[in-house]
């Protein structure tokens, strides 16, 4: 005996309600496949593993869409950017489309002098 819920039969009627209810709230967004290609591909050429590459690129077609913006635009704005400015960039998109108790950060290194910012009392 095990304690693993029942296989259900694919044949029962209550999987195209589940199909259906589980997608109530969600759009479904479809992207042209040069957009998709050259998105991920933007990301692979700059040291993005592949997984890593379609995950962003997914999240930033789903958001220009949202916001109405040409992806190749958005591409061209992003490729004057040093790897930590694009590392930057790409953490806030994808705070922005995470849970907030779910959030990325990333580490900069301070180049300021640390003796400027002490309070000296006279």
């Amino acid at each position: 005996m095990s304690n693993l819920p029942k296989e259900k039969n694919s044949n029962t009627s209550d999987k195209g309600v589940t199909k259906f209810f589980n997608n109530y709230f969600s759009e479904t967004l479809t992207f042209p496949t040069n957009q998709v290609d050259a998105v991920i591909s933007f990301f692979e050429k700059r040291g993005f593993d592949k997984s890593a590459a379609i995950s962003v690129a997914t999240t930033l077609l789903q958001q220009a869409k949202l916001d109405n913006i040409n992806v190749f635009k958005l591409l061209d704005t992003l490729k004057g950017l040093s790897e930590l400015q694009l590392s930057a960039i790409v953490t806030e998109i994808l705070n922005y489309n995470r849970e907030r108790s779910s959030t990325l950060g990333f580490k900069r290194t301070s180049t300021s002098n640390k003796t400027e910012k002490r309070n000296i009392i006279v």
